[in-house]
């Protein structure tokens, strides 16, 4: 969804960044550069704005309130998402088929805000809507056929050797259960989290493979889909070191959420999910082992992410209920 909001004023410091130092970069020189300002999406953070004589475009990221300064904190973040966008474009994350959006800019006295190339693709979640609403399979199929080549390429091409902290995934857990105790989770079921927590930290599988560059965000919205395999990937600003199946599993466990919010029936998200981390295991030397590797580490992630998906006030009590039921029996299968 976008929304016009409007224009620019022409004594807008954030106009005159625009014109100065984004357009010039994009072969755009104009004194006079008029900006139409719309929303994307349901964030307020994060505006397109269009110059209206050239039709270039650009999307702001704002990591500080509008036209307030930024402090230390935000300019932290604006610089971390800088970095790590910089970071993928060195490792060759610039064109077809995999690619992180280029960054144009920032700067901290603008309220913090990180100016990037405008992708028009549609996002992963579009088709996530498609498959699991109307029934659009192969369209879903195929773009999880894009990701997992993108995923994998991301994660092979920067493994650096040194062994997992599944430790930092099991503290992750105790944050969700806090949070999910502000929402009526009971002493009794937060005991029984953490019991299957150290289970699952027993399994000398889940400190056994080697660190790589996760996204550190892998949702459906943070995934532009172009044509063939073509992925962008956007949002890193918590790209970190971690085991593989922190992105691979976080995507399994949207999958599984997408078709239980609109079916009802958990099982209807199986073939899609068994279908992208096949085709996440067909870029390693041996398919099969590697598949079985991924399959027993990737349901601690799934179950990660639906307890992080039912924290949020958005979900009503009866579908918070649900999942967390659902990651309590995905943990019960170490």
């Amino acid at each position: 969804m976008v929304e016009y909001l409007g224009h620019l004023a022409a004594s807008d410091p954030l106009r005159l960044y625009l014109q100065d130092e984004i357009m010039p970069r994009l072969g755009c020189w104009k004194d006079n550069a008029e900006f139409r300002v719309f929303r994307l999406g349901d964030q307020r953070s994060i505006c397109l704005y269009e110059e209206r004589h050239s039709g270039q475009r650009v999307v702001g990221k704002f990591f500080a309130r509008p036209y307030q300064p930024g402090n230390e904190t935000t300019q932290r973040r604006m610089e971390r998402e800088y970095e790590n966008l910089q970071v993928l474009a060195g490792y060759g994350f610039t064109g077809y088929p995999h690619k992180v959006v280029r960054a144009l800019g920032r700067n901290a006295c603008l309220s913090s805000v990180l100016i990037e190339e405008h992708v028009a693709d549609p996002r992963l979640c579009v088709f996530f809507e498609a498959g699991s609403r109307r029934g659009e399979r192969e369209a879903l199929f195929a773009r999880l056929t894009a990701l997992a080549y993108f995923l994998a390429t991301l994660h092979n091409r920067t493994a650096n050797g040194l062994g997992v902290d599944f430790g930092a995934d099991c503290r992750y857990l105790n944050r969700l259960v806090g949070h999910l105790r502000q929402h009526g989770l009971g002493e009794d079921e937060a005991q029984e989290l953490y019991w299957l927590r150290d289970r699952w930290a027993e399994q000398p599988r889940m400190w056994q493979d080697q660190q790589v560059l996760v996204h550190g965000d892998a949702t459906p919205a943070n995934f532009l889909m172009g044509p063939g395999l073509q992925v962008t990937a956007i949002d890193l600003e918590n790209m970190k070191r971690a085991d593989r199946v922190f992105d691979v599993g976080r995507i399994a466990g949207e999958l599984q959420h997408a078709f239980l919010l609109a079916t009802g029936d958990k099982y209807a998200a199986e073939p899609f999910i068994g279908h992208f981390l096949w085709e996440y295991a067909c870029h390693f030397p041996d398919r099969e082992s590697a598949f079985r590797s991924i399959c027993g580490r990737v349901p601690f992630q799934m179950a990660l992410t639906l307890l992080r998906i039912a924290r949020n006030d958005w979900v009503s009590r009866e579908h918070r209920r649900r999942l967390i039921d659902e990651a309590k029996t995905t943990l019960r299968t170490f």
